[in-house]
């Protein structure tokens, strides 16, 4: 039996992921890419959007989508 107290020299070998921790590792992946996705989109559509200034002067209702006769 070996002793609890002895040297032990060397780098301990890492054990492969199981198939869990690969899922759960590729579950994180994904996550994390839909969230930067998104995260780019919407600093994409807010350096892309009109002033405020603009936007104040258009205005919409509930027939502007029709052309006018």
């Amino acid at each position: 039996m070996r002793s609890g107290y002895g040297f032990r020299g060397g780098f301990a070998l890492m054990k492969t992921p199981n198939y869990r921790q690969q899922a759960a590792r590729r579950r994180l992946m994904v996550i994390c890419a839909v969230l930067g996705l998104a995260l780019a989109s919407g600093l994409i559509g807010t350096l892309t959007s009109p002033k405020a200034a603009v936007v104040a002067k258009i205005t919409t209702g509930p027939f502007s989508y029709f052309p006018h006769q």
